[in-house]
């Protein structure tokens, strides 16, 4: 069996149980450690590794139909895990200092040693979150917002305004201490992703943490991070699509789909805002489908309703703000 076919059958075999767990996930705001567990065990922590360091060797491609099929069936334990991609990223990049990629490859590829992400320096606007050198290694200030896994993750990739306007990015280990502390943001979907914000009071991050630094340019992030995002969309769409049952909406799914994998770095933005409008619809379709159920807490068009209208602003950028606001106030005919 091709890593592309062992991955797209262990997510289908999870994707039966992740999907009967989501109402209480939701309900309860705990993810199971089991699911992540699962996870691994399936080594989805490792998709992107080489097989030669024990990972699936996905093409780009695959991977977000694995993120589509996974976000379909919850996608609360899919926000978690999709962080882990940007830790699995340093450890396999040639640019990463060699003794930390030594140091946590084979656990990052197995599942054993997972990470979150803290986005923050890479943010338009003032800085938020700064680092500069001091003796030994750096000092973090500020605050990272979004920080998704806290509890369920060993390190978080923090990426914080440098000196001479560059980019720093530092690994930092996710325990509360003196200089680093964690306050539980409380979401309207996806909660039982224990979303936290660090505050970062003179945090010292040894010089062994260190994963690198560039220019800082707000416009020059990776389509690809935006595309895999949008799948998490169209996991919400295709989940609520197999709800309603056939429709014109199954179409839209493909073609929305099409889009996000044809866009370049320009048309991204649209795309995404697309993908994004499009969950929204299929929620609403499928609430008014459920009738007066879908007004009851628990219920799967409840629960879908409340997780398209997030994916609306996640990881969202001005860019597709705009695009987003031009779709949803724009006059409709007649």
């Amino acid at each position: 069996m091709t890593g592309a076919n062992q991955a797209l059958a262990a997510v289908s075999a999870l994707a039966g149980r992740l999907s009967h767990d989501a109402a209480a996930v939701d309900a309860t705001g705990q993810l199971p450690a089991g699911h992540l567990r699962a996870l691994a065990e399936a080594g989805l922590y490792g998709i992107a590794a080489p097989v030669s360091a024990g990972g699936m060797g996905l093409a780009f491609p695959e991977i977000c139909a694995v993120t589509e099929e996974l976000a379909a069936a919850c996608l609360a334990t899919t926000f978690v895990w999709i962080q882990h991609l940007r830790l699995m990223a340093a450890v396999l990049d040639d640019r990463t200092p060699e003794p930390l990629r030594a140091e946590l490859r084979a656990g990052v590829i197995r599942g054993d040693v997972r990470g979150g992400v803290a986005r923050t320096g890479l943010f338009p606007g003032p800085p938020r979150l700064t680092t500069r050198p001091v003796p030994g290694g750096w000092r973090l200030d500020g605050q990272a917002p979004w920080v998704t896994g806290w509890g369920h993750i060993q390190f978080v990739v923090v990426a914080a305004r440098g000196p001479d306007d560059t980019v720093v990015t530092l690994l930092v280990e996710a325990q509360e201490r003196p200089g680093l502390s964690a306050q539980r943001q409380r979401l309207s979907a996806v909660d039982a992703s224990a979303t936290v914000r660090l505050g970062f009071d003179g945090l010292f991050v040894p010089a062994r943490r260190y994963l690198g630094q560039q220019p800082y340019d707000p416009a020059s992030q990776q389509s690809e991070g935006l595309r895999l995002n949008g799948s998490l969309a169209l996991g919400i769409g295709r989940r609520c699509c197999a709800l309603i049952g056939p429709s014109a909406l199954d179409g839209e799914l493909r073609r929305r789909r099409a889009d996000l994998d044809q866009a370049g770095p320009e048309g991204m933005p649209a795309a995404r805002a697309g993908a994004s409008e499009f969950a929204v619809r299929a929620a609403h379709a499928l609430a008014v489908r459920h009738g007066s159920a879908s007004a009851l807490a628990g219920d799967d068009a409840e629960r879908l309703t409340r997780e398209a209208a997030f994916l609306l602003v996640f990881a969202s950028r001005p860019a597709i703000k705009d695009s987003l606001l031009a779709r949803l106030t724009r006059e409709q005919p007649g």
